[in-house]
């Protein structure tokens, strides 16, 4: 019987090895998929962070390449007064707008479309409601639609922005 109690004893210490074994493997194989996760984040932090030149490069730096700004030309646009959508008391929209174009061909291409522009600008303007005007957000769109509604009517030609010179909500 102390035979029995001796070799049951050797099984335990067996069974503890291989799992002590088997947990010492877990913790290799979770350390280096950790360690390999780390190193990847790293490297592709110092990919986009760091250019091909070296050091990032510093506001005052006189020896990078300086960005030339493209000439640009504003053609202004007559004054609009409009009536906007609303259910109660009569609510008007004054607007003045310049257009931003690359060069004076592009005008010279542009003018011709002027009461094509003028109408599709109405049309939009007076299907807005106050509450479309409100805030900056509200400026954005209208300005994002009044330049892509543009841009369908001069097509080919390009108009590269819409400013508001003037907005009057009464």
């Amino acid at each position: 019987m102390a035979d029995e109690i001796a070799a049951a004893g050797d099984e335990n210490e067996d069974g503890v090895e291989a799992a002590s074994g088997r947990g010492r493997k877990k913790l290799f194989l979770f350390g280096g998929i950790g360690l390999a996760v780390l190193l990847a984040a790293g490297a592709g932090a110092y990919f986009f962070l760091m250019q091909p030149g070296g050091s990032l490069p510093m506001q005052g730096d006189a020896e990078g390449p300086a960005e030339v700004q493209k000439p640009v030309v504003f053609y202004d646009l007559p004054e609009m007064t409009v009536n906007l959508a609303t259910e109660g008391r009569t609510t008007y929209l004054k607007v003045r707008i310049a257009l931003e174009v690359e060069n004076r061909a592009m005008i010279d291409q542009i003018q011709p479309y002027l009461p094509r522009i003028l109408d599709a600008f109405q049309i939009y303007l007076r299907e807005l409601r106050p509450a479309d005007l409100e805030g900056s957000a509200g400026l954005f769109r209208l300005k994002e639609e009044l330049l892509r509604r543009i841009n369908m009517s001069v097509y080919p030609a390009k108009v590269e922005g819409v400013l508001f010179k003037e907005i009057l909500v009464q």
